[in-house]
């Protein structure tokens, strides 16, 4: 954050302090008695106990307590990151036969495709990983890769439904807001579930990929942009006219006006959802700041992070310097976020249909695309695993990557890949991972899983991530038009292999 974007937050933060002491004399001296004056003027402390989750009692011991979910928007290409194919090598442009009948999203099925990029082992384990996340080799021991990841559609915003909420349609909770339900807050002066979009837009279906639908509204993703001058949208006046006098004041109608609803519809649960939004605001106009502020982070950690060009200009063209810098500065983010204690941070990489790509729908070119966009994911991942790592938050911090399908092993155009819906990989690592493996092979091409009877679907992940919380995934649930929903809906099943 630049000096003079940290003076304004500064600026703010002393205001915050001040209009507290006010409120705080308003509010005693008023006598507030009705639920919703009490809970308003809680607004007023900036330091309170942890919030209950709707879990009161863990169904076992956790392994962890705090997630981040890395997601790649467009839909990354297994098989040139992770999937090491040497049939791909060894038929490169041959004509491709997948033995049986293929319906393409669009025209991709070319002859076959060797990947563009190097493969080769790193780690103890051997495991075989593109030149374009290389950074990430020094991490492997680490993690558990996920091959044999399926499906249900190549479409990308149900896909991306899929994988963020465990549903194809809308109108259901992000996992960051079913964890933030079943948990409740370590630190209530920041959000449970923080999400860090990509800096210049949303992925397919923008917020409701982490918005509550149906669980209170307080569960919902908080969206921050770190690299933009405003960081968090409405928690501080940006308007010239607005004083901490018209703010106080404006807070004494809506005290006022809460206080009416409330005595009308006592039965009404939103008005407390939105008295917890309006607490948690006025403690982060005091955490927040500090939060966001890297400017004291050691040189050597900001070198790591792909941090240390920071005000260089960039060319037009995706480049792997600019996505180093930006990715980085959210992987950042999220470690001081989930030192702060946040549950979950939710990192996204791409923004939807953007051309020139500037997400992991490479279509067209996937040296192009894919090249810049990895290595600067590579970069920002590889030191927040090695940053949680020697600070020992990675003993109870999963970090979780995907996205929302893979690619396909032939060719669409002459260097572009296809949707492909029926295999991709995710990864897991720390919070009681097994690192140094890899579960659930795809076949010779990369195509599907090799055992096509076993894959393994977004609903185990998630049931794995739950049961590693501490939470059964089966008894997490909530009446809901007539249905006991769960995030796993009706299926999931831990897997055991990687714990």
């Amino acid at each position: 954050m630049s000096t003079s974007r940290r003076r304004n937050w500064n600026e703010n933060r002393h205001v915050a302090v001040r209009q507290a002491e006010v409120t705080r004399r308003h509010a005693v001296g008023c006598g507030m008695a009705t639920f919703g004056g009490l809970a308003l003027s809680m607004m007023l402390h900036s330091e309170s106990a942890a919030s209950d989750g709707a879990v009161r009692v863990l169904h076992h011991a956790p392994r962890a307590k705090h997630v981040i979910q890395l997601f790649m928007a467009g839909a990354a290409s297994q098989i040139d990151l992770w999937d090491h194919k040497p049939m791909l090598e060894k038929y490169h442009g041959q004509p491709s036969d997948f033995g049986e009948h293929v319906e393409a999203f669009q025209d991709g099925l070319g002859p076959w495709m060797r990947s563009p990029f190097q493969f080769s082992p790193h780690g103890k384990c051997g495991k075989m990983i593109s030149e374009v996340v290389a950074p990430l080799g020094e991490c492997v021991d680490e993690i558990a890769f996920i091959h044999n990841m399926t499906g249900k559609t190549g479409v990308h915003s149900q896909a991306t439904y899929l994988q963020a909420t465990g549903f194809q349609l809308p109108g259901f909770p992000g996992m960051g807001a079913w964890v933030s339900y079943a948990l409740g807050a370590i630190n209530d002066n920041l959000p449970t579930f923080v999400v860090l979009p990509d800096h210049r837009g949303y992925a397919s279906n923008g917020p409701k990929n982490w918005g509550s639908a149906f669980l209170p509204a307080s569960n919902q993703g908080t969206a921050i942009f770190p690299q933009r001058n405003n960081p968090i949208e409405d928690l501080f006046p940006q308007a010239e006219y607005a004083t901490a006098r018209s703010d106080r004041d404006g807070l004494a109608v809506l005290q006022q006006l809460n206080r009416q609803y409330e005595h009308a519809r006592s039965g009404d649960t939103r008005l407390d959802a939105r008295i917890r939004s309006y607490e948690l605001a006025a403690r982060m106009q005091l955490s927040a700041p500090e939060a966001l502020d890297i400017s004291q982070e050691p040189e050597y950690i900001l070198k790591m992070y792909g941090l240390d060009r920071q005000g260089a200009t960039y060319p037009d063209e995706i480049n792997p310097a600019e996505e180093a810098e930006y990715f980085g500065r959210k992987c950042l983010i999220a470690r001081r976020f989930v030192e702060r204690g946040v549950r979950f941070v939710q990192i996204w990489s791409g923004n939807d249909n953007s051309f020139p790509r500037r997400n992991w729908d490479s279509h067209e070119d996937i040296q192009r695309d894919h090249g810049p966009l990895a290595m600067g994911m590579a970069v920002g991942t590889a030191a927040l695993l090695k940053d949680l790592k020697q600070r020992g938050l990675l003993d109870d911090t999963i970090v979780l990557w995907t996205t929302e399908f893979g690619r396909m092993p032939s060719t669409q155009g002459s260097k572009g890949r296809d949707h492909n819906p029926h295999v991709f990989t995710n990864w897991l690592c720390g919070g009681g991972i097994q690192g140094g493996i890899t579960h659930g092979p795809s076949d010779q091409w990369g195509y599907k899983p090799l055992d096509r009877s076993r894959p393994t679907q977004v609903y185990d992940v998630h049931a794995t991530i739950l049961h590693l919380l501490g939470v059964d995934h089966k008894r997490l649930t909530v009446r809901h038009n007539g249905i006991d929903r769960r995030l796993t809906d009706v299926h999931g099943d831990v897997i055991e292999a990687i714990i």
